[in-house]
Formats: C-alpha cells, sequence, structure tokens
C-alpha cells in the first residue's frame, strides 16, 4: 500500500501523505515524470526520496514507485475536496442534530464502489466521510479502505463511539487518515448522555478517544456547545488542552435539512459567537457533497438541486457549478434588502431558517435594522 500520493489539486500538482498536514508542491515536470514512471516497475528516483526524507522522514531509496506512491492523473474538473454521508443512521439522537430523521438507507457495496471511482475521477483529493455516524455504518471499512486505496486524503467526521473497537483501530492504523475530528458533546456523563439522548455514550467517547490517541491517530475535536451543555464549556476546552488537540468550537445551531424548528431551542444564546460576514464560497466548484444515495450536492446544505453521480458520473458533475449560482442568489425573504452584502450565513443556509420560521436575529445580524 502506498505511502505517498502524487495529485493535481486545483492549479496545482501535490505530494502528500497520510496522517500528515505537510506537503509539497510539486513543479509540473517533476508530477508528468511520476505519471510516466508510474506504470513502470523502477524504483523510486533519488530526487523524490530526498523531498520525501526532508519532508516526512521517509526514506523511499530502493522502493518500487508504484509501491511507494499513488500517483493521481488529472481530471476534466478542478474538484479538490468533497464529503460524502454514508448513511444518516446514527447511534446517537441528539438534540440540535440538523439531519432530522435518522433513517439507516444508503447504496449496497457495487453503487458504493462505483460512486468512490466517480468522485475520484472528479479529481478529489481530501474526502470527508461523515453521517450519520459513518463508523457504524456496516460498509464503513470496505468505503473507507477504498477511498485510501483510490488515492484520497480520508478525515472521519465521528462520534468516536466506535474508534476502541479492535477492527476499526486495525484499520485505521493500517492505512491512516488524513484526520479524526471527533465531536464533543460534553465533559460529564450527565450533559454528555443528556444531549445524546443515549446512556453510556460519554463512557464510549471517552474510551474511543483514549483508544485513538493512544495509537497515535491524527485527532482533532468539534466542541458542539449548547442550552444542555454550556456549563461545561470550559471543562471541554480543557479536556482538548489536556491530551495536546486542536479543536474547534460551534455555537449555531441550524435547522434540519428539511427545514425544522426543532433543533433551535437547544441553541445556547449566551454563548453565540458573531460569524464573519459571508463572502462567498468554492461550493459546486471545487468542493461537492454526496448523500448515501449518490446524489451530489453543491454542500451539506444547499441540497435543493443535485446530480446523480453513480449514473451521470463526471460529466454531470460539470453542471454543479451552475446549480450552485442559482442556489447562491437571494430570493425570498431576502428579496430587495439592502444590507445583504454583510450576511453572516449563505443563501441556502438563510433558506433553512426562513422555513423554519426562525427568529430573524437567528441568521440575520440585522435584525433590529429590519424589524
Amino acid at each position: 500500500m502506498h505511502e505517498l500520493i502524487a495529485a493535481p489539486y486545483l492549479d496545482t500538482f501535490l505530494l502528500v501523505r497520510p496522517g500528515s498536514p505537510k506537503a509539497v508542491r510539486l513543479p509540473f515536470a517533476e508530477y508528468s515524470w511520476l505519471t510516466r514512471a508510474a506504470d513502470t516497475d523502477g524504483d523510486c528516483p533519488t530526487w523524490l526520496s530526498n523531498v520525501t526524507r526532508r519532508t516526512w522522514g521517509v526514506s523511499l531509496t530502493g522502493r518500487r514507485l508504484r509501491q511507494a506512491v499513488a500517483v493521481r492523473p488529472p481530471s476534466p474538473l478542478r474538484y479538490g475536496r468533497a464529503s460524502y454521508e454514508l448513511n444518516l443512521g446514527c447511534n446517537y439522537d441528539c438534540e440540535h442534530c440538523y439531519l432530522g430523521l435518522k433513517e439507516f438507507s444508503g447504496l449496497e457495496w457495487p453503487e458504493r464502489e462505483r460512486l468512490l471511482y466517480a468522485i475520484q475521477a472528479a479529481g478529489v483529493l481530501w474526502l470527508q466521510l461523515t453521517g450519520g455516524e459513518p463508523m457504524i455504518d456496516r460498509l464503513f471499512p470496505e468505503t473507507y479502505q477504498r477511498a485510501h486505496e483510490l488515492g484520497m486524503l480520508v478525515e472521519i467526521l465521528t462520534n468516536g463511539s466506535r474508534l476502541a473497537a479492535p477492527k476499526s483501530l486495525a484499520l485505521l492504523t493500517r492505512h491512516r487518515p488524513n484526520k479524526i475530528t471527533l465531536s464533543v458533546y460534553g465533559a460529564t456523563a450527565e450533559a454528555y448522555d443528556g444531549l445524546t439522548r443515549r446512556r453510556g455514550a460519554h463512557h464510549m467517547f471517552m474510551k474511543g478517544l483514549n483508544a485513538a490517541h493512544e495509537a497515535e491517530l491524527p485527532v482533532d475535536l468539534a466542541l458542539i456547545i449548547t442550552r444542555r451543555n454550556a456549563h461545561e464549556a470550559d471543562a471541554m476546552r480543557a479536556l482538548a488542552d489536556r491530551y495536546g488537540l486542536p479543536y474547534r468550537e460551534y455555537t449555531h445551531m441550524s435547522p434540519t435539512i428539511y427545514g425544522g424548528a426543532e433543533t433551535l431551542a437547544s441553541q445556547a444564546p449566551d454563548h453565540l459567537t458573531d460569524r464573519d460576514p459571508f463572502r462567498g464560497c468554492n461550493a459546486g466548484h471545487t468542493f461537492f457533497h454526496v448523500d448515501p444515495h449518490g446524489m451530489a450536492s453543491m454542500c451539506k446544505v444547499g441540497r435543493d438541486k443535485a446530480i446523480p453521480l453513480i449514473t451521470e458520473g463526471v460529466e454531470g458533475l460539470a453542471r454543479l457549478g451552475g446549480m450552485a449560482d442559482s442556489l447562491m442568489l437571494r430570493t425570498g425573504g431576502c428579496t430587495g434588502c439592502q444590507l445583504s452584502g454583510t450576511c453572516r450565513v449563505c443563501r441556502p443556509l438563510a433558506k433553512l431558517y426562513q422555513e423554519a420560521k426562525a427568529p430573524l436575529n437567528r441568521y440575520c445580524q440585522h435584525a433590529e435594522t429590519r424589524s
């Protein structure tokens, strides 16, 4: 199995290593040489071994190129990143979850494998596996391993409840993920189990966190701060510091993907942080999202228009940019707003808030001005 990946990424060429944040920009000449040599049985060149030794402390001297480096061919599209929801099912029932109905449904393996090949053919180098809870999906091991074999850097978004399972640890240490992002729902069992509505959830999380930490897997934390656990915010930060892990805080709860408002009651108003003004994003142009049934949309929020990726493949994705642009237009409740240039949420997210009949101050910083 390869240790490194050489791949086009947007307008450049990169050499990366799964599990490492470091990347090396490859000149076009060196990337072209690797693409020509990838199908031969030759050794890694000296210049490549020198680069990997300096960057990662890895020597490729005497190694076969085809065994050490996965060389990705160019793609007709410029997609560098994607996310894939394996399944909306979850072993938790979190109060704040934006998925709403957590249905256990998804693709069988032949279709899922075709989907992964299509994602690779779109040029995706960074692939995020999410859910629901991706690691309880019965095809998670096959999906993760095939994505890794196809030369993608895989990030797993997980609640950590299955990380300590021996088979999971064996898979992730054998084929290292680029990152594992663990959601933190509280610092104590009372708050954690209360938010997830699952007794013993905090114990499973801590067991998974300890197992990943001991295995030296690349972990960071997503601190979910809600009305139920806000009093433990400092303790959640202290947990991250104790393990020496980077973290981000999430305080804004979104409506469900169906426009439901049931999640909004979990928000802790006193802990909301100001969002930066929305300046646009590349969703649909250099990034896309795939749901459990293989429907590709601009992102996890903007699902109104989607492409059946399995049947249409890369050719279908060529339409996604235009679809994304149409969804980003300000329509409905934002029509005519003279202050829209400094809004702090994108149009698809504002639409969900509007459908949920959320208070204006939940998503629009101009609530007082407009009212």
